[in-house]
């Protein structure tokens, strides 16, 4: 266990210093992220104006203000931060498809804990640096956030909620990735998952919008937990049991998800031939 740990620290490490050097244009990149954000204040600005009849800080859609709607696409950002992670299903397709694969058969390193030792890292290295155009942007924006800071609990209920989508959209990604034991080109595969989860995350709009049955069939799937569960959680839209068993169902879907990707990778190594040296 000692070994394991100090291996998977010494992995982070290293991965964290190495991103430090040349991932320079985190904090440039991070606030041109933030541009579209410009276009959604005013076509929310226009919806609700055309309902409202002009008037669009009186109305309500949903349970939502024009500022709530503002302030929840800034919050989806922080979320899909944390739970997005580019390129990772189709790195691990393409270590399977070159037999890269093969030197962690060998070595004393698991696989999926050094991907997830490497993505840790990756994390770390994007927030410190792109902590400051965060707090920027919100700064500019705090007019959307009428009631301030949320209380401590629900920061904290928000945190966790961050932590477990960065598990969830990991493990979900590792599983994505490792199918290519079976299908090598996985690149159609990935386009549809990305497609889906684009839509289905609430990275578009507030799942609350979405009508039965679609409400139901959408909040039984692990992608809401993605961008729209952690800024629900921040606006106070989820609160009490509810907020509870969200969570809870979260960390299920993680657990889930980390025996999937154990089972995908044990199974698919036994189908696995590497030749060369």
């Amino acid at each position: 266990m000692y070994a394991a740990a100090t291996t998977w620290w010494t992995v982070m490490r290293i991965a964290l210093g190495e991103r430090l050097v040349y991932r320079g244009d985190f904090m440039l990149g991070t606030l041109m992220r933030f541009l579209p954000i410009v276009t959604q204040v005013f076509l929310w600005w226009a919806i609700f104006s055309a309902i409202g009849g002009g008037d669009a800080e009186g109305t309500l859609i949903k349970g939502y203000r024009y500022e709530d709607i503002v302030a929840y696409f800034l919050l989806t950002m922080v979320g899909r931060a944390f739970s997005s992670m580019p390129g990772l299903s189709s790195g691990i397709a393409r270590q399977v498809r070159d037999g890269e694969i093969k030197k962690y058969l060998v070595q004393p390193i698991d696989f999926i804990s050094f991907l997830f030792a490497s993505r840790v890292a990756h994390k770390i290295a994007y927030y410190a640096i792109a902590t400051l155009p965060f707090a920027l942007v919100f700064f500019l924006c705090r007019n959307f956030f009428p009631e301030g800071f949320p209380p401590p609990h629900v920061f904290g209920a928000f945190c966790l909620s961050c932590v477990l989508g960065l598990l969830l959209g990991f493990y979900l990604e590792t599983c994505l990735g490792l199918v290519s034991f079976w299908f090598l080109e996985i690149s159609s595969l990935l386009f549809v998952y990305m497609l889906f989860s684009f839509f289905l995350s609430g990275h578009m709009f507030p799942l609350d919008f979405l009508p039965e049955p679609w409400d139901t069939i959408v909040s039984a799937l692990p992608f809401q937990y993605l961008a729209y569960f952690p800024a629900a959680v921040f606006l106070g839209k989820i609160q009490g049991t509810e907020l509870a068993i969200g969570l809870a169902v979260e960390g299920a879907w993680v657990v889930g998800l980390f025996a999937l990707s154990r089972v995908l990778y044990a199974r698919g190594l036994h189908r696995y031939s590497g030749y060369g040296g």
